[in-house]
């Protein structure tokens, strides 16, 4: 193959400048960093400081700088441990963050961490997502997943083909789409993902065909087109989730759109006001808004960069982490709870206090008739997860999953953080994307 063209050197100076300008406007200042407060003591005083799904709350915490050294340390070593002992059992996107959590930057001395051997792991495992991709037209996972992969392979010297990412990356390709629905933080990772391998090769660091990198520039300017098609009258970018990862994406891209098609300022101010109404309770959701605020992206992971250390102004204890359970007020309320699967649906009417959320009508429906409403959940930095109802397991190879809905809409939130209201008409359904 032809060698790419390689960018001046003040040319590549500047593009190189463009995304990091953008983050200095649009980051939170130091005057109103303690705004942030919530999301770091939500992050921190949950459950998930520990095990695998720790990984995109330490990638947060360490992009924007909020951890001493010891706080660093004793987390990077407990998740060492996990990595080792779960890797073979890890999603390839699940290896993907742990990698980029432990590489965010160069931690404490004395921690020695094997990233060629995690990375050689990694590309296994992306080997077999192209591999079903070529069987079925789907990885074996998602593209949200597949787009970490490439990001970290990419990041971290990996192997990957160029030509192959340019091929399936491709923004009218179906994986983008959740129920006829444009997935907004798939298509920022993808962006973060394209954005690195083109790094790369105008760098000189892959060697592809121009003919590739002409395809990646063309699927950036397209997946940001589809990304701002999703803005909202307020200022966020698809939903609160996808927002962070939104704002990264458009970070790194501003030479693909016009100011006056994104105005940061306005999406930063929209996102303070809904984390002091108390949004992003869930730990990934404060994870994937926090880097965005502070100007950073997964873009600045890096290995060999020293780790900046904070002051500890939010006073962060990594010790004891503690559950947050939502409060619930004493009053009942009575709503309608159904599950679906195919064209059997089974219906109760059951009571639950006032405040409760879609979990603990499912939980009360099960007590009334197991029979019927029988379910089960596992935990996740995203709250419960909906596995199995009435024995019927959700299956990613197959992928078929357990939808909820209220009132015949989908619902944007998990079991465990959606508030029912009297009369909801709440469903469980049977479903495959």
């Amino acid at each position: 193959m032809r060698q790419s063209h390689q960018l001046p050197l003040v040319g590549l100076l500047l593009f190189s400048l463009i995304p990091r300008q953008q983050c200095e406007i649009c980051k939170v200042s130091k005057e109103n960093k303690t705004a942030l407060k919530p999301l770091v003591h939500t992050m921190i005083s949950s459950n998930y400081t520990k095990g695998i799904q720790a990984a995109k709350v330490l990638l947060s915490l360490r992009l924007g700088g909020f951890l001493n050294q010891n706080q660093d340390q004793h987390l990077i070593e407990q998740f060492i441990l996990t990595v080792r002992s779960t890797e073979p059992s890890l999603t390839s996107g699940q290896l993907a963050l742990a990698i980029l959590a432990l590489g965010a930057c160069k931690g404490p001395d004395g921690i020695s961490i094997n990233y060629s051997e995690l990375v050689k792991k990694l590309g296994n495992k992306y080997k077999a997502e192209i591999k079903n991709m070529d069987h079925d037209g789907n990885p074996l996972t998602n593209y949200y997943q597949l787009s970490l992969d490439v990001l970290a392979l990419c990041l971290f010297s990996g192997n990957y083909s160029v030509p192959k990412v340019a091929e399936i990356f491709k923004p009218g390709n179906k994986n983008y789409y959740f129920h006829k629905q444009f997935s907004v933080d798939t298509g920022a990772t993808a962006v973060l993902a394209l954005t690195c391998v083109k790094r790369s090769i105008t760098s000189g660091q892959n060697k592809t065909d121009t003919k590739d990198l002409d395809n990646i520039d063309n699927h950036i300017k397209l997946l940001i087109r589809k990304i701002l098609s999703q803005k909202t009258e307020n200022g966020l970018l698809g939903n609160r989730e996808s927002t962070g990862e939104a704002m990264q994406a458009l970070f790194v891209s501003s030479n693909y759109y016009n100011r006056n098609q994104w105005v940061c300022q306005k999406t930063r101010n929209r996102v303070l006001k809904e984390i002091s109404q108390g949004a992003f309770r869930m730990p990934t959701a404060a994870a994937q808004i926090l880097p965005a605020l502070m100007g950073k992206t997964y873009l600045d992971v890096n290995k060999d960069f020293s780790c900046v250390y904070g002051s500890d102004i939010f006073h962060i204890s990594t010790q004891e982490p503690i559950s947050v359970t939502p409060a619930v007020s004493a009053s009942q309320i009575k709503v309608n709870y159904s599950v679906v699967i195919n064209n059997a649906k089974d219906r109760i009417v059951v009571s639950v206090a006032n405040g409760s959320v879609f979990l603990n009508v499912m939980e009360q429906a099960q007590k009334e008739n197991a029979a019927l409403f029988s379910f089960t959940a596992e935990e996740t930095s995203w709250g419960p997860y909906i596995t199995t109802v009435r024995g019927i397991k959700a299956n990613t190879t197959d992928r078929t999953y357990w939808e909820l809905l209220s009132n015949g809409e989908p619902l944007s939130k998990g079991a465990g953080s959606y508030v029912v209201h009297a009369g909801d008409d709440l469903e469980v359904r049977w479903s495959t994307y």
